[in-house]
């Protein structure tokens, strides 16, 4: 009795620890749960755009060149300085015999004519801008009867008013060529009245020339007193208010940018950004090498400011800017990190989390920017997906999220 006892004890205690053990080793297999960062499927706006470097500039430039030869007198204006159109910018002195001579002349005379047809040419230019700027009005109007039928779409509609507000602007440079041609058909024409009276060159007076437009001093090419030639460059005048954005872009971008596209400015110096559009996207592309040694076909993309002018008072001509020019933009996209997201026998998949565990899950993506891609299929709001997986996750690893997670 005494030895059937002693033997049952034995028995349970051996049947204890050998329970024990097994589930020690059984809980010593079990995977534990992975820790992982996680971010939640959304529903919220989403902007595609194309990011480049860019650079301000006068709109409208006159550089204004001897229209004689002669010995020019020391030009007093210095940059920034405001001139109107009966400024003195410069004096040409006649220089003998050269400015009195047959040949100087004859090229004055062929001045006269090129400036003359010069004229003809932005009096022509300023009828075909208004002609088209009335076009492009009757069809902005027609297209905003159209809106609210959905006859046509919204970024149709901005092209519209892209090609109206670039039509406006044509007709107030043609009337600036105007202004410009006038004046260089009367320097030409003062030119010529300098060789009335040849036999006599003391007769000669000193060639003033006044500003042809109301601005200020850009850049001043010729400070000092020398002999310049006809035609040389002496100073630029422009209006530092009157400023677009030249932007140059990869062609591949260029071909989704479209005229009227939003575009921010950023790092310009100011404390926040500013508001631009898209006026042109010049025809013809140019080939430039990048930092790295790669050359690059790039379009040149003109934009206009979106502000109070009191806005950009800072900005002059040739400052740097940062432009962020929107290709694609909808209010209401479903989109995940592109964290998530990972290449998985040629198709896009991410690791949503189900029930405490990662799993494979394949998705369709569209539109894409640098921070976020939509998910047109595959996911829906609300799901769970890992940001970052790492090489030890599986589909089916328990995870456990960190406390930083989205």
């Amino acid at each position: 009795m005494r030895l059937k006892m002693k033997f049952s004890l034995r028995t349970m205690l051996w049947g204890v620890l050998l329970t024990a053990l097994v589930m020690f080793v059984a809980l010593a297999m079990v995977p534990k749960p992975v820790e992982v960062e996680s971010a939640t499927a959304t529903i919220g706006p989403l902007r595609v755009s194309v990011q480049e470097d860019g650079k301000t500039r006068v709109r409208e430039k006159y550089t204004v060149s001897a229209p004689v030869a002669g010995r020019l007198s020391r030009i007093e204006l210095d940059p920034g300085d405001l001139c109107s159109e009966e400024t003195l910018l410069a004096v040409i002195l006649p220089s003998d015999p050269a400015i009195l001579d047959a040949r100087a002349k004859a090229a004055a005379d062929a001045q006269v004519q090129a400036a003359e047809a010069a004229l003809e040419r932005a009096k022509s230019s300023a009828q075909q801008a208004k002609i088209n700027h009335e076009f492009n009005l009757t069809r902005k109007q027609r297209a905003e009867g159209l809106v609210p039928t959905g006859a046509i779409s919204e970024s149709e509609h901005d092209v519209v008013k892209a090609e109206a507000l670039a039509s406006a602007q044509a007709i107030k440079t043609a009337h600036f060529d105007i202004e410009i041609a006038s004046f260089e058909l009367e320097m030409a024409r003062a030119a010529v009245s300098q060789f009335s009276d040849p036999q006599h060159s003391d007769s000669v007076e000193p060639f003033e020339i006044f500003s042809p437009i109301s601005g200020r001093v850009l850049r001043v090419f010729e400070e000092s007193s020398t002999v310049v030639p006809m035609g040389t460059p002496l100073i630029e005048l422009g209006d530092p208010r009157n400023l677009e954005i030249e932007i140059d872009v990869l062609s591949t971008d260029a071909v989704r940018i479209k005229p009227g596209a939003d575009l921010t400015i950023e790092h310009w110096g100011g404390q926040s950004p500013l508001q631009g559009y898209v006026r042109v996207i010049e025809p013809g592309a140019f080939t430039k090498v990048s930092s790295l040694g790669v050359e690059e076909q790039r379009v040149n993309i003109i934009a206009d400011f979106n502000e109070p002018p009191e806005r950009i008072t800072s900005l002059g001509d040739g400052y740097r800017v940062e432009a962020r020019i929107t290709v694609n933009e909808r209010d209401k996209v479903l989109q995940i990190p592109n964290s998530a997201l990972f290449r998985y026998q040629r198709q896009w998949h991410v690791l949503a989390i189900v029930n405490g565990k990662a799993e494979l899950q394949p998705v369709s993506v569209g539109m894409q920017n640098e921070d976020s891609t939509q998910i047109t299929e595959g996911l829906k709001a609300g799901d769970k997906v890992v940001i970052y997986p790492s090489d030890e996750l599986h589909p089916g690893t328990p995870v456990r999220l960190r406390s930083s997670s989205r």
